[in-house]
């Protein structure tokens, strides 16, 4: 028996960390999905900020109802998290367009229900892994989380002209299916509950002053790489009339230079000071947003979309460092607490979007990643400048 025990952790962490996938899967939806809804054709943007609302109040629900359920094991939060993406998309395929918009807002509600308690059980269930590797296991996890937001944009353009709205989104539902039943066949592992103490310890742990800043700074990450993804194609297809169907093979270029960025930016991390890192993926976000406003063409939008995506690719792998060597002794259940604060700045922000660009045009919305991408500078500088002052 005792050699059996590895192994079930070891297979149960594959099964959770690929949890991450349909995470990114469903976090990426709305971008993907806006397109096929025709929203590049009505000029309802204040509409489609409404979905990003309702996904982020989803997800605040999620919080609470992750409480009540805490005492459940983590196999039964995993598979119900799944069920409700399933039940949502199920739901989003039966209101597409011309069917009225609040019963979107409100299946894009449970989609982010279902995140928020997708992210909630998979911080819980990965803290064996987190316990040997903190910097590690986030990292793997972002991996896992890009390739879902980059399976999402792929998906909703090869069956673009092929399938009609309903259908790419009943298609979509099929994937949260298979991984409930894959969670639900899952043998139960040791470490997938939650200990009583955790909500304390996530309060306690936003005292601390290097916690609150590392908060704010996945906060505007997430909120920047959120407002490219959520209006990318809808942009590209304003600002340079290219097909809704190139448009998402652009929004999936961005996640492949994401993904990517963030792999090839945990082995340049050892060898290359970090201040020198960061602000050259500063630079060339910057510079690939404003590309990306200037460009009418679809050869300066490739260029401006794969800048932005390696450009905030490091970021991310910085902060799992930061994770690893600052916060090694925080469980992953406080971290969830902080990611979603970054999840809500991840869906607030294309909301604001939705708004300007309503009131402004949609050439508004590669503005605020401009200023968030410097928030992001300043905010690692301050954590930088914090830990030095603290010892």
């Amino acid at each position: 028996m005792a050699a059996v025990a590895p192994a079930l952790r070891a297979s149960s962490a594959r099964r959770t960390l690929g949890g991450f996938a349909l995470s990114g899967f469903l976090a990426a939806l709305l971008g993907a999905i806006l397109p096929v809804w025709g929203y590049h054709l009505k000029f309802e943007f204040a509409t489609a900020g409404h979905y990003f609302l309702g996904m982020a109040a989803g997800t605040a629900v999620a919080h609470e109802a992750g409480r009540r359920l805490r005492g459940r094991s983590s196999r039964f939060r995993l598979s119900l998290a799944c069920a409700v993406a399933c039940l949502g998309l199920a739901l989003l395929s039966l209101v597409s367009p011309p069917a009225a918009a609040g019963w979107r807002i409100g299946g894009m509600a449970l989609v982010g229900l279902a995140l928020g308690l997708l992210n909630g059980s998979l911080f819980q269930a990965i803290h064996p892994s987190w316990r040997q590797d903190p910097a590690a296991t986030i990292n793997v996890a972002g991996i896992f989380f890009g390739a879902g937001c980059l399976v999402s944009a792929l998906l909703a353009g090869a069956l673009f002209y092929s399938a009609p709205a309903s259908g790419i989104l009943a298609l979509m539902a099929v994937i949260p299916a298979a991984f409930a039943l894959l969670y639900a066949r899952t043998p139960a592992a040791p470490g997938g509950t939650t200990p009583r103490g955790d909500l304390r310890m996530k309060l306690l742990g936003f005292r601390n002053p290097a916690a609150i800043l590392l908060a704010l700074l996945v906060f505007f990450q997430f909120g920047n790489e959120w407002s490219v993804a959520g209006w990318l194609p809808v942009f590209l297809i304003h600002r340079t009339g290219m097909s809704p169907e190139t448009s998402l093979r652009y929004l999936a270029m961005y996640w492949m230079a994401l993904t990517l960025g963030r792999v090839a930016a945990m082995a340049v991390l050892p060898r290359m000071p970090h201040g020198r890192l960061l602000l050259g993926s500063a630079g060339a976000a910057l510079f690939g947003c404003i590309l990306l406003m200037g460009t009418d063409n679809a050869e300066g939008a490739a260029v401006g979309v794969l800048l932005v995506g390696l450009g905030y690719a490091a970021v991310y792998p910085l902060v799992a460092e930061m994770i690893g060597h600052r916060f090694a002794y925080y469980r992953p259940g406080q971290f969830n607490g902080i990611f979603s604060v970054a999840l809500m700045g991840g869906l607030l922000a294309p909301a604001i979007l939705g708004y300007a660009a309503d009131a402004w045009g949609v050439g508004t919305v590669m503005v605020l990643p401009l200023v968030g991408t410097c928030m992001v500078v300043l905010l690692v500088l301050l954590i930088w400048l914090e830990a030095k002052i603290g010892g």
